[in-house]
């Protein structure tokens, strides 16, 4: 891959703002228990400013509300994010968090935020009958770094159990099996 974040950000947060504006139905099932595809953005648009807020001290601009305006709510915060990534004072920023100490900001973004943006492209695609390819290069990348650390994934309560898929299968299924989605379902 070898993108820097902002670049990572940039394409991956296109691709998932695509199947926003793709949406027709928010109320549709999503892939992962409970939610709709509201709640795909409604999850996106919530954890990551308190995160970022409490590990750096930056405060994302609110969007309205994902129950009022879904797209609004994603457009606001992407923007704000891709914003974030090309100022040139985020090179020297740094987060903090307990779990994995203090990381360069750019990269933590891209490790935490980004990499969740390009999972949950899946699910909404999934629960609006959109594209569901993800990048095929960036899927290896993410499984191969996940792999190893397989039982703190487990714990951390954000991925459900591994859903079997055929040894053979492509690495998208691969991935999405791993993080807990039937993608042959």
């Amino acid at each position: 891959m070898g993108r820097a974040p902002a670049e990572e950000h940039r394409v991956v947060a296109a691709t998932f703002s695509d199947r926003v504006r793709g949406t027709a139905d928010w109320d549709a099932l999503a892939p992962v228990d409970g939610w709709t595809a509201r709640d795909v953005i409604r999850h996106l648009v919530e954890w990551f400013p308190a995160f970022l807020e409490g590990g750096a001290g930056i405060e994302l601009p609110a969007g309205p509300s994902v129950d009022d305006d879904p797209v609004g709510a994603w457009r606001v915060q992407t923007d704000a994010i891709q914003a974030l990534l090309d100022d040139p004072a985020t090179a020297d920023a740094e987060l903090s968090n307990r779990h994995v100490g203090v990381v360069p900001l750019d990269r933590a973004i891209d490790m935490f935020y980004t990499s969740d943006v390009f999972l949950h492209t899946w699910d909404l695609a999934r629960a609006t009958g959109q594209d569901e390819t993800l990048d095929p290069e960036k899927c290896a990348v993410m499984l191969a770094g996940m792999e190893p650390m397989d039982e703190v994934l487990r714990a951390s309560g954000q991925y459900g159990p591994k859903v079997p898929v055929p040894a053979d299968a492509d690495v998208q299924t691969r991935l999405l099996g791993f993080i807990g989605r039937d993608p042959l379902g």
